[in-house]
C-alpha cells in the first residue's frame, strides 16, 4: 500500500516541494485599477467615484478655461479674466451636473444629495429596465417563445435528416405563398440555426425555418409549437434514443393536439413498433421505417448500377416524381391499357378507393371506378390521360425468356444491423448457390450482431474480422472473383463522422489495391453506404461506382410522405421486400441489338412480361459513375434505339 501511494500525483506538492516564484510587486496605476474595479463590483462606491470624477473634471475644465482665457485671440477682445476663485470652480461643477449655481453653501449641499439621489435612482431604474429587456432577449435568443402562425410543417427532433428534409421542402413549395417550417427539438436555437445555416449554404428559397427550442416528449412544452395548426408532423428518430423517443413524442403530440385529423410522421426502426403505432392511432401515425428503406436501396444498389440514381430520382422534388391521377376513361379498361395511355406519364400502379397501393398489377387487371393511376411524371399537370395506344396494344408480343443467371460473389467490408437487414434483401434477389463473405473490425460491431449470418438457401455467409490495413483486403480480395464489394458504415461505438472517415479509408485502400499490378485482384465494381449526405462529394472522389447516402434516403422518403400522405402505402409496397421492387434489366431481353423503336412499344413488350417500364439506362454515358446516363419517363412518341449494355428500367417483381 505504501509503494502505490507513493507513486500516485495527486497535485504539486506529490512531485516535492516546488519554490514559489515571486511575483512583481504592481505599480501604482495597477493597484487603483484593482482596488477601482472591486469597489464597483460591491456597488457601494459607485456614486462617490462618480462624484470623484465630477470633482476632477470640473478642475481640469477650470484650468482648460484659464488656458484659454490667457490668449486675447481667443477669449475676445471685450472678454474679462475669471476670477480665481472658488464660485468659478462652483459653476463648473454644477453645469457638468446640470443644475443652477447654488448661492448658499446650505444649497450646495442640499444640491449635491439631490443630485446623488437622483442619480441613484435613474441608475436603478435604467439597470431594471436593462434587465427585462435583456431577460427577454436572451429568451427569444434560446427559441423559448410559442409559434402563432399556423399552416406550417413541423419538424420534431434533430438529426442529420434535418437538413436533407428542409431542402426537399424548399423544392416541394416553390410555388406556395409563404411557406413554413418549424422545427422543434430539444438543441438550442442557436446551435440549430447555425448547423442550418452550415449545411445548406445554397439557401432554401421563399422557405421561411423557424426553431424553436424544447423537449418534444413534454405535452407542456410542446404546446409552444402550435401543433393543432401544423399541416403535417414529422417525428425524427435521433440515433442515440431510438424508438422509445419517437413514441413518447407521438404521445405528447396527441395529447396537445386537437386536429383529429392531423397526419402524423414518424420514423422508426422497428416494425412491430411501427405497426402498434398505426393500430393505435387509428391511421393518423404514418410509421416510415427509414431502416428497411436504406437497405432495400443499398441491395438494389450492390445488384445493378445505377438502380440507386433511379430510387433518388423517384424520391427527390427535383426532377420526376409519383403522381395520383383518376381517369374515368379508364374504367373498365386493363392496366395494360393503362400503361399506354399517357403520353407523358409512366404508370406504375393503381391505387383503390380504400387507399390500397397495387403496383405493376397482373397486366389484365381492369380498373374499377374511383381507382387511381399511380403514375411517373414531371409535376401533376403531366400526368394526362391521352388515350390508349390501340395501334400498339393490339400488337401480338411475344415475351422474351431471360438467360439463367449464375451464382453470385460478394464481398461485404463493414457490419452493422443494417447490414443484416441489406443481406437478406439480396438473399431474395440473388441467384441460388451465391456467396458473401464479411470482413469488418470486431471493435465497431455489437456482439447481438456478430454471428449467425444465416440469410437464407440462395446466399452462403462467411465471415472474419479484419484490423483495417489493405493487406488484410488483398489476401480476401484475391482469394474469390467477386461480383461486387459493398462498403457498409459501422454504427456501433463510433460516431458518424468516424464511421464515413472509415468507409472512405477503406475505399481508397480497395482503389489502390485494384491499381497495383502486383497482386491477383481482379477489379470489380465498389459499393458504399455513406452515412452523412454532407460527406458525399468526397465519397465520390474515391471513386465509387454507387453511392447511397443513408440520411438522404430516409429523408426523401419522409419529406414525400409529409407533402402527400397517399405515397405512404406506394412506398411500404415499393420498398418491401415482398413487394415489386425497381429493376433494371439487360436490354437485349426486351429489343434486339440496333433496332429503333417507339417508346410505347418498349412498354408493351415489357408488359408482355409482367412488367411496367418506367425509363432506360445507357450504357455509353456511363464514365465510371452508374449515376449517370439514368433517363426516367421518357415520352411514348419518343424513338428508341437499343445498344449493347444498355438497359430497360421497370417496376417487377423478383
Amino acid at each position: 500500500m505504501a509503494n502505490n501511494e507513493s507513486n500516485r500525483s495527486y497535485g504539486q506538492g506529490a512531485q516535492g516541494e516546488l519554490e514559489t516564484p515571486k511575483a512583481a510587486k504592481p505599480g501604482l496605476w495597477t493597484r487603483f485599477r484593482y482596488n477601482f474595479d472591486n469597489s464597483i463590483a460591491k456597488g457601494g462606491a459607485f456614486v462617490a467615484y462618480t462624484l470623484l470624477a465630477l470633482v476632477v473634471a470640473s478642475i481640469l475644465i477650470v484650468l482648460i478655461k484659464y488656458a484659454l482665457y490667457a490668449v486675447p485671440l481667443l477669449r475676445g477682445e471685450n472678454a474679462a479674466l475669471p476670477s480665481p476663485d472658488f464660485n468659478t470652480f462652483w459653476g463648473t461643477f454644477t453645469g457638468i451636473l446640470g443644475k443652477g449655481g447654488e448661492p448658499t453653501w446650505a444649497d450646495r449641499v442640499i444640491g449635491i444629495l439631490t443630485w446623488a439621489v437622483t442619480i441613484t435612482l435613474a441608475a436603478s431604474v435604467t439597470g431594471f429596465a436593462v434587465g427585462v429587456i435583456n431577460r427577454t432577449f436572451e429568451k427569444l435568443k434560446k427559441g423559448k417563445s410559442a409559434v402563432i402562425e399556423s399552416g406550417h410543417t413541423l419538424i420534431l427532433g434533430w438529426s442529420n435528416r434535418v437538413y436533407p428534409i428542409l431542402k426537399e421542402l424548399a423544392i416541394a413549395n416553390e410555388n406556395v405563398r409563404k411557406p413554413l417550417v418549424v422545427v422543434f427539438a430539444n438543441v438550442s436555437r442557436e446551435t440549430m440555426e447555425d448547423d442550418i445555416a452550415d449545411h445548406i449554404e445554397e439557401g432554401l428559397g421563399n422557405l421561411r425555418v423557424i426553431t424553436r427550442s424544447g423537449d418534444p416528449m413534454n405535452p407542456t412544452e410542446l404546446k409552444r409549437a402550435n401543433v393543432a395548426g401544423a399541416k403535417s408532423v414529422i417525428v425524427l428518430d435521433a440515433d442515440e434514443a431510438g424508438d422509445a423517443a419517437v413514441v413518447s413524442t407521438v404521445l405528447a403530440v396527441k395529447a396537445v393536439n386537437s386536429n383529429p385529423n392531423l397526419k402524423v410522421i414518424a420514423e422508426v426502426d422497428d416494425p412491430h413498433t411501427a405497426k402498434a403505432l398505426e393500430v393505435a392511432t387509428q391511421g393518423n401515425v404514418i410509421a416510415v421505417r427509414s431502416h428497411d428503406v436504406i437497405a432495400r436501396v443499398t441491395a438494389q444498389a450492390s445488384r445493378q448500377p445505377g438502380l440507386a440514381a433511379v430510387t433518388l430520382d423517384l424520391l427527390d422534388f427535383d426532377g420526376d416524381e409519383i403522381y395520383f391521377a383518376e381517369v374515368p376513361a379508364l374504367t373498365g379498361k386493363t392496366y395494360r391499357d393503362a400503361l399506354l395511355a399517357f403520353n407523358n406519364a409512366s404508370v406504375i400502379g393503381v391505387l383503390d378507393a380504400a387507399g390500397n397501393s397495387n403496383l405493376n398489377p397482373d397486366s389484365k387487371t381492369k380498373l374499377a371506378a374511383g381507382d387511381r393511376v399511380i403514375a411517373i411524371a414531371e409535376d401533376d399537370d403531366k400526368v394526362v390521360y391521352t388515350g390508349v395506344r390501340e395501334d400498339i396494344a393490339n400488337k401480338k408480343i411475344a415475351a422474351h425468356k431471360a438467360p439463367a443467371r449464375k451464382a453470385e460473389n460478394l464481398l461485404v467490408i463493414g457490419w452493422s444491423a443494417m447490414g443484416r437487414s441489406v443481406l437478406r434483401e439480396l438473399a431474395t434477389f440473388v441467384p441460388k448457390g451465391s456467396t458473401v463473405h464479411i470482413l469488418a473490425q470486431k471493435k465497431y460491431v455489437a456482439d447481438a450482431e456478430w454471428g449467425n449470418f444465416d440469410f437464407g438457401p440462395n446466399l452462403k455467409a462467411t465471415f472474419a474480422t479484419l484490423n483495417g490495413n489493405i493487406d488484410e483486403l488483398i489476401a480476401a480480395a484475391e482469394a474469390k472473383n467477386y461480383n461486387e464489394i459493398i462498403v457498409l458504415g459501422y454504427r456501433h461505438e463510433i460516431t458518424q463522422a468516424e464511421a464515413d472517415a472509415q468507409t472512405m479509408l477503406t475505399m481508397l485502400q480497395l482503389n489502390q489495391m485494384f491499381d497495383d499490378q502486383s497482386n491477383k485482384v481482379v477489379k470489380t465494381r465498389l459499393v458504399a453506404e455513406i452515412l452523412d449526405g454532407g460527406k458525399a462529394e468526397l465519397a465520390r472522389v474515391a471513386a465509387v461506382d454507387d453511392l447511397v447516402v443513408s440520411d438522404n434516403l430516409a429523408a426523401l422518403v419522409i419529406a414525400q410522405i409529409s407533402e402527400n400522405n397517399d405515397l405512404a402505402p406506394v412506398f411500404d409496397d415499393l420498398f418491401d421486400a415482398e413487394g415489386a421492387s425497381i429493376n433494371l434489366r439487360p436490354i437485349e431481353h426486351y429489343i434486339a441489338e440496333g433496332k429503333t423503336v417507339e417508346w410505347a412499344e418498349v412498354v408493351a413488350i415489357a408488359a408482355a412480361h409482367g412488367e411496367s417500364a418506367i425509363g432506360y439506362r445507357v450504357a455509353n454515358h456511363e464514365a465510371g459513375d452508374a449515376s449517370t446516363g439514368v433517363f426516367l419517363n421518357p415520352a411514348k412518341n419518343s424513338q428508341f434505339t437499343a445498344n449493347s449494355g444498355d438497359g430497360l428500367v421497370v417496376i417487377a417483381d423478383v
